[in-house]
């Protein structure tokens, strides 16, 4: 993804002690991506940010505005498949 665009997500968080502990899926357009696994958060100023790993392998940034719950995807990193070993 590249550049500043925003990309609005649909998130199902996990709510324990606090409303939207942590997402546990997301929708991007018609796609659910189920969260594998939660590799970092913070909380800047106005938002709280999630970088996960989903199903799919990839690693997204999404970040939650605090103060009206819109959610968005802010970086999205496709793993690059193995090069094949040419030779013998």
């Amino acid at each position: 993804m590249a550049g500043s665009a925003r990309i609005s997500v649909r998130v199902e968080a996990y709510s324990g002690y606090k409303a939207d502990e942590r997402p546990v899926a997301f929708h991007l357009g018609e796609r659910r991506i189920t969260v594998r696994e939660v590799l970092d958060r913070w909380h800047g100023e106005d938002h709280a940010y999630f970088k996960l790993t989903g199903e799919d392998g990839t690693v997204y940034i999404i970040r939650q505005d605090r103060s009206s719950d819109i959610w968005e995807l802010i970086l999205m990193e496709v793993p690059t498949p193995p090069r094949a070993q040419g030779g013998n």
